[in-house]
């Protein structure tokens, strides 16, 4: 009897360890093969936010003023290289003959799901409303797309972001867009863009890092802003690494260099544009952002609820500025940075 126990126990034990050993392979295959999980969570999603990756635009282009009084001309190409290469531009009224500072924006969406037209899916409030109030404090604003994985990989978006730019600076005069006055905003994934992009206007060794032209001179950007961006690869969760390590590389497992071409605030230089940070679910990684900005006397503002008033807010929070009362004092604190860095 005992002999007929113990044959049952080293058969549990077999069974047992051949299950903890083909689970430590499996998560091994997901740690190294990232698109497997993120292209399941594309394929759950398709349908309900775009997942896609096109050469054709999302719609039929619009030149309309809309019921608010602003003008938006939709769907413009600005390059034809990587898919996804449009943009959207609206004014604030219908003259477009008005001097105003350009905003550059940035959706987010973990580079893999999300639109100029939709947002980010990641977050929990309504970015198309906040582009429309941004616009209605006078800035013109232009709204970008770009590749998404599996298609486009770490620097492609960022390239993509300096063609837009391109393309914004050589059709200023057609277009009514102020160049010499420019803010660049993202939020969330396209906010680690934004940072990029500051790093890669002011930092000659970072734009070479990235194989990047940079098409805006520094004196051009009056500001970013970097609306709670996952930026210190080392201290993110897994399911951040799981969608930043699929972006930069299919993997979880960064090379060193990777990580440090990856990190914008590796980069910061007293060059750097001045800058707002909004922290909330990467307050941390805002945090680390704050502290390269200041050691490099970076003129910027951190705008972070649970270091100002204990409070956790979902991430990109200043979206919701139309209903909640911490998210419009973000709001009226980042355009009042705006105006300050005006020339």
């Amino acid at each position: 009897m005992k002999e007929k126990t113990r044959g049952r126990l080293r058969l549990l034990a077999k069974v047992v360890g051949g299950i903890c050993v083909a689970l430590v392979v499996l998560a091994l295959v997901l740690a190294t093969h990232t698109q497997i999980i993120v292209g399941a969570i594309q394929e759950l999603s398709a349908g309900t936010v775009k997942t896609t990756n096109t050469f054709e635009p999302e719609g039929e282009p619009v030149d309309a003023v809309r019921d608010n009084g602003q003008r938006i001309i939709t769907e413009i190409a600005y390059a034809d290289e990587y898919p996804n290469s449009f943009l959207d531009i609206t004014y604030p009224d219908s003259d477009t003959s008005v001097r105003r500072p350009t905003l550059v924006y940035f959706h987010g969406g973990g580079f893999f799901a999300g639109s100029k037209s939709v947002g980010d899916p990641l977050a929990s409030s309504d970015v198309t409303s906040l582009l429309d109030d941004i616009c209605a404090a006078g800035y013109n604003v232009v709204n970008v797309d770009y590749g998404l994985v599996p298609d486009c990989h770490f620097p492609v978006p960022v390239i993509q972001a300096n063609q837009a730019l391109a393309w914004c600076d050589s059709h200023a005069d057609e277009y009514g867009l102020d160049m010499d006055d420019v803010v660049i905003m993202g939020s969330s994934a396209g906010a680690i863009m934004a940072s990029q992009l500051g790093a890669v206007i002011t930092n000659p060794q970072y734009a070479s890092a990235l194989g990047i032209e940079p098409q805006l001179e520094p004196s051009q950007v009056r500001a970013l802003v970097i609306d709670d961006a996952p930026l210190v690869y080392d201290k993110f969760s897994l399911a951040t690494k799981v969608l930043i390590g699929n972006y930069v590389s299919g993997t979880i497992f960064l090379s060193k260099e990777q990580v440090h071409v990856y990190d914008a605030t590796q980069w910061v230089t007293p060059a750097y544009p001045p800058a707002v940070l909004l922290g909330s679910e990467y307050h941390n990684d805002m945090r680390a952002m704050d502290a390269a900005l200041t050691r490099s006397g970076v003129v910027h503002e951190l705008i972070d609820p649970l270091a100002e008033r204990g409070l956790k807010m979902p991430h990109c929070f200043v979206a919701s500025e139309r209903t909640d009362k911490v998210a419009r004092d973000a709001f009226e604190r980042m355009l009042a940075f705006l105006t300050d860095q005006a020339a």
